[in-house]
């Protein structure tokens, strides 16, 4: 199941995805992201190997940036940033 976590004077907001298969980690990344302040990041953790370029995609259609996106071992590391 995943989890958002993060606190209002923080400038980074934690989605864990871990264990949801796609569709799910893009449609709860999206969700979060309009609770994230413009300028604010997304931090997303997932174990879907369509992760990485479901989230380039993802990023070019909702007008946010993908600061970074790493495998680490069985997970996705990927940063959003909010533009709009």
């Amino acid at each position: 199941m995943a989890e958002i976590s993060g606190k209002s004077d923080m400038a980074e907001t934690l989605l864990d995805a871990r264990g949801l298969k796609c569709p799910l980690p893009i449609l709860r990344a999206h969700k979060a992201l309009k609770h994230v302040a413009i300028g604010g990041a997304l931090r997303v953790l997932s174990t879907d190997p369509l992760s990485l370029s479901d989230f380039a995609d993802f990023c070019r259609e909702a007008g946010a940036e993908l600061v970074e996106s790493r495998q680490e071992g069985s997970t996705y590391n990927i940063l959003v940033r909010r533009l709009i």
